[in-house]
């Protein structure tokens, strides 16, 4: 006989409604990933004891961890349910997989969440590069290579929502704007063009939800798919923040 594996997922229909557990036996294939799991369930939406249910509702895009869209906590875990594969995760529980969304985004229906928080975040530090139009104007600013390979590692957030839903201090009664805009807000403040946003950002990051709000437990960087050096970044808005302040306070 095949090996089975239990699938347990949260699941709610829509965002005001109460949730559940449902439970789906699936068959063992070498190689899966979490989304290979929810196909097969869409396939067969059959639970081992309602019976007849629907395929569960989830986000995805492009299956190999550049999108950022298909995060949920996998065994207590915030991950990305195309990277994490089933083999890996069987180590740590036999035969069982629990699914659910993240908990610090709306919940839009199953383990599909609203991550609005997360770009109105980086609208708040203005996390772009400014332009006056799309006209040719010619080579941009050079970068050294040592600027390059500092600053890459932070053009590689893809604004997932893992380290939102790790970060302690993003709750009911913190404004926190998040890690993800604290770092891509120092990303752009380093760019050639865009430090001449820098004082609009500070005044973002030194305001209400800004780096002060920051407790630096540090989970963020722990959970970060991309291995973004998170904490660095925010240590260094830290000195930045210092450094604004002080000037703004004596006029310099």
């Amino acid at each position: 006989m095949s090996k089975k594996i239990n699938v347990t997922v949260k699941r709610q229909d829509e965002q005001n409604s109460g949730s559940r557990w449902e439970k789906f036996s699936l068959d063992y294939e070498s190689g899966m990933n979490v989304t290979t799991l929810l196909q097969r369930i869409a396939a067969n939406p059959v639970t081992v004891d309602a019976g007849e249910s629907t395929p569960v509702a989830y986000d995805a895009c492009c299956l190999e961890e550049v999108c950022g869209a298909c995060s949920m906590i996998i065994n207590g875990r915030v991950r990305q349910a195309c990277s994490a594969l089933v083999d890996n995760l069987l180590q740590d529980r036999p035969d069982q997989i629990t699914l659910e969304p993240m908990t610090k985004f709306p919940v839009v229906r199953d383990l599909l969440v609203d991550r609005s928080f997360m770009f109105n975040g980086l609208k708040k530090v203005r996390a772009w590069v400014p332009v006056d139009g799309y006209f040719d104007r010619g080579p941009g600013p050079k970068m050294s290579p040592h600027q390059q390979e500092d600053q890459y590692p932070l053009t590689e957030c893809m604004t997932c929502g893992c380290c939102v839903e790790a970060c302690p201090q993003i709750n009911d009664r913190s404004s926190f704007i998040g890690p993800h805009a604290i770092s891509q807000a120092i990303l752009f403040n380093e760019h050639p063009v865009g430090q001449f946003e820098e004082g609009e950002r500070m005044k973002a990051i030194t305001g209400v939800g800004g780096i002060g709000d920051c407790g630096n437990a540090q989970n963020c960087v722990k959970v970060c798919p991309k291995n973004i050096p998170l904490t660095r970044s925010i240590a260094k808005a830290g000195k930045m923040a210092t450094k604004f302040v002080f000037r703004n306070f004596f006029g310099t």
